[in-house]
């Protein structure tokens, strides 16, 4: 659930953006470090609210609130009665937009389970190889290196390290548990496919970039296996 500060901060942000929409079209993109800097802080907000999925005529009364407290006006509503309000619609609503994910990747994992060559275990993890490795496979405690790419159900990408172009290394034993679980099963050079329901990737509550309530897919390829560190 977003703070009492994040959303203070959001608000300022929606404002902003709001008294900057019509001139969006024509405003040119961010090309010094600080618009930079500004842009990446309305993205970082933008995210931190987006399980609440407001309306444009949301942000619009959220724009005027924060308009009329800053220029002084008289407030319309009690905030004493209403502030407490604010964290309860948001909890409100991240829980029924963690529901609706869950739903989404029920179906999904039931389509990917179904597939030929799929195993589903019994934590939920479906895990299908795409191509065969022929090395050892890891422990949960060894140090593997690994490129992969992460999806949403609909196919949005929200990580690669192929994109970075670096493999990512890391303890097997210190990331979500569908990888723990799933990586353990594969052999070095192989490359499989990870569907991982949100009770073993991150929960109702999700991440930046991650809903709550997310199935989450990733394409794996093991590429090697070092001692625990």
């Amino acid at each position: 659930m977003p703070s009492r500060r994040l959303l203070t901060i959001a608000t300022a942000s929606l404002v902003l953006a709001c008294r900057g929409a019509s001139t969006a079209q024509t405003s040119p993109a961010p090309m010094t470090e600080e618009q930079k800097t500004f842009y990446a802080m309305g993205l970082m907000v933008g995210r931190s609210v987006a399980p609440m999925k407001l309306s444009p005529e949301e942000i619009a009364l959220v724009a005027r609130g924060l308009s009329d407290a800053a220029a002084g006006k008289t407030e319309e509503v009690d905030l004493e009665a209403f502030g407490p309000k604010v964290q309860q619609m948001a909890a409100q609503r991240t829980q029924a937009g963690a529901e609706g994910e869950k739903a989404k990747g029920q179906a999904f994992a039931d389509t990917a389970a179904a597939e030929g060559g799929a195993v589903r275990t019994p934590s939920g993890l479906i895990i299908k190889t795409i191509r065969p490795g022929t090395g050892a496979s890891p422990a949960a405690t060894d140090t593997v290196r690994v490129h992969y790419r992460g999806t949403l159900v609909d196919g949005k990408e929200f990580d690669s390290s192929i994109k970075r172009g670096q493999p990512a290394e890391f303890p097997l034993n210190g990331v979500i548990p569908c990888w723990t679980e799933g990586v353990q099963r594969m052999k070095v050079g192989e490359k499989a496919r990870l569907v991982c329901p949100a009770s073993i990737a991150y929960g109702e509550r999700g991440r930046p970039g991650i809903p709550g309530g997310a199935t989450l897919v990733f394409e794996v390829e093991l590429l090697g296996i070092g001692p625990a560190k």
